[in-house]
């Protein structure tokens, strides 16, 4: 059975536990690990050696009163007092994703990283892997601050489509791939504006050929042919401004950024004209 997929129904968290089959010393039966127990009343992890079945039933109690972080810290418990036994193994995987759900995500990723060191080749590895991503990816910031964490949440979510490309996890990962992709090109679009009206013009280019040539495919591309046009207009260089009105025109024709293009022009009795040796045109042709 793989592990679970995001926000899980509890039966399917139970059937995870159960599906590694062992049998364990000390438990009178394994629903007695589910049964809620006196041992978890404290809601502070208590530092001292227990049995495994004690432990989990700890954890349980606290998933049932969603207190997902506590639980989190009993699932740690079993790992650090019974390291060797295979519900060490499927304790740090159940951290991991209690974790995420309490929002607590560099802890998650910390017990995923964890995880696919010591397991490598468990069945369980790609939600590991998917895990870390999906941690990575909620803590994708607005375009006003720093990217690292989205630029980190790209690499995370295409290492496990490239992994696991015939799993949930990787078709999960392909629609947030795409969410991701066009948020850093949003950065790049408001970089550029943020240098265009201040008129730093080399500026604003720089940072609209890096959506033209990296982020084809994303939401931002016409805005950029857009104001490509206006940056080069400015700056008189008029080849490259009816080229990047030309481009925006042949692509995207009903466009409110081509109509904006196309004015610009026209006021100064100008009209899109493609220059084919042009790096906007040569930059696009590889788009199609």
């Amino acid at each position: 059975m793989h592990m679970p997929y995001l926000r899980l129904p509890r039966p399917v968290l139970l059937s995870l536990v159960l599906c590694a089959g062992l049998a364990l010393s000390g438990c009178d039966t394994i629903g007695s690990w589910f049964g809620g127990g006196e041992s978890g009343e404290d809601k502070e992890v208590q530092y001292v050696e227990r049995p495994i079945d004690g432990i989990y039933n700890d954890a349980w109690k606290r998933i049932r009163d969603g207190d997902w972080e506590a639980a989190a810290k009993q699932f740690d418990e079993v790992e650090r007092q019974h390291p060797y036994s295979v519900w060490a193994r499927r304790a740090m995987l159940m951290s991991a994703f209690c974790y995420y759900q309490a929002n607590k995500y560099p802890d998650a990723i910390s017990a995923a990283d964890n995880y696919i060191a010591l397991h490598p080749g468990s069945h369980e590895v790609a939600y590991a892997f998917y895990l870390k991503a999906i941690s990575l990816y909620e803590q994708i910031v607005g375009i006003g601050r720093d990217q690292s964490n989205t630029e980190a949440a790209l690499v995370a979510l295409q290492d496990v489509v490239q992994r696991f490309p015939d799993t949930e996890y990787a078709r999960d990962a392909t629609l947030k791939i795409d969410l991701t992709i066009d948020h850093l090109a949003g950065r790049e679009m408001a970089v550029g504006r943020y240098y265009l009206v201040r008129g730093d013009y080399i500026g604003g280019i720089n940072r609209f050929r890096v959506v033209v040539e990296q982020y084809q495919k994303t939401s931002q591309i016409a805005e950029a042919l857009e104001r490509l046009t206006e940056a080069y207009y400015a700056l008189g260089i008029y080849n490259e401004a009816k080229t990047a009105a030309a481009v925006l025109g042949a692509n995207y024709p009903g466009s409110p950024w081509y109509r904006d293009a196309f004015e610009l022009l026209q006021e100064h009795n100008m009209k899109p004209e493609e220059d084919k040796g042009s790096w906007i045109s040569k930059a696009f042709s590889k788009i199609l």
